[in-house]
């Protein structure tokens, strides 16, 4: 049956859903403001999160705290990925990076959901392929490509989740989300802006020229925009 979203869903996975599905699911989302910072996951799991707008960031600490970001979750994806593999918890956090709305569903649901032979399962076993790609690709690029690169591909991977060119971003946040020196970043940013791909103002990052700005990227943006394209998740 095609897909025909009467709900309005932004959200890739629930928007690709039939109706007869939505109506299935529908009433076991409930709608959240989902705040900057909020916690999604750390360690155990109670609900699976889809988002509308906005953007999670998931990340590893390692024991001297310092934390790296290993993916990033907008509209194309849900947050709850140990809830659908039985696991019940993983390593890390999951919080909100930018702030914005979304639904919730409640772990055991989302489970039984999962479980069915049916089109929800489909869509995200595409979508648990596109962020294993995700977070294989940002391993490689944090350990082989220098930081204007790696900005650069961040900056646009959150572009695309987030579907809006102004994005608030602060240069600590970057820091810890790129696990490189806060000056370093400092530095790389201000090379996007002299070079006019950027504007960088009170916590606040514009992007003022996408094809400039993906022409700087590593290929790593590439690799995971198209996997995630070929997957009708962006």
């Amino acid at each position: 049956m095609k897909p025909v979203n009467p709900h309005g869903f932004r959200n890739r996975i629930l928007a690709s859903l039939s109706t007869s599905e939505l109506e299935r699911i529908s009433p076991h989302l409930s709608e959240i403001k989902l705040p900057q910072d909020f916690t999604l996951l750390d360690g155990k799991v109670n609900y699976a999160y889809f988002l509308e707008d906005g953007m999670a960031s998931v990340v590893v600490t390692v024991e001297n705290g310092s934390t790296v970001e290993v993916g990033v979750v907008g509209v194309d994806g849900v947050v709850g990925i140990p809830i659908l593999l039985g696991t019940g918890r993983m390593p890390g956090r999951a919080f909100i990076q930018i702030s914005g709305t979304g639904y919730r569903m409640e772990a055991a649901v989302i489970k039984s959901e999962f479980e069915r032979n049916g089109e929800f399962r489909d869509v995200v076993h595409r979508y648990l392929q596109a962020f294993l790609v995700q977070t294989a690709q940002t391993a490689a690029c944090n350990r082989l490509h220098n930081i204007e690169e790696r900005l650069a591909r961040w900056l646009l991977s959150c572009r695309d989740r987030v579907q809006t060119d102004e994005l608030a971003l602060t240069h600590d946040f970057l820091s810890q989300m790129l696990g490189a020196p806060r000056t370093t970043v400092t530095l790389a940013a201000g090379l996007l802006s002299r070079a006019g791909m950027i504007e960088y103002s009170r916590g606040v990052v514009q992007i003022t020229d996408r094809p400039q700005l993906e022409h700087t990227a590593c290929e790593c943006y590439r690799i995971v925009r198209d996997e995630f394209r070929r997957l009708k998740l962006l």
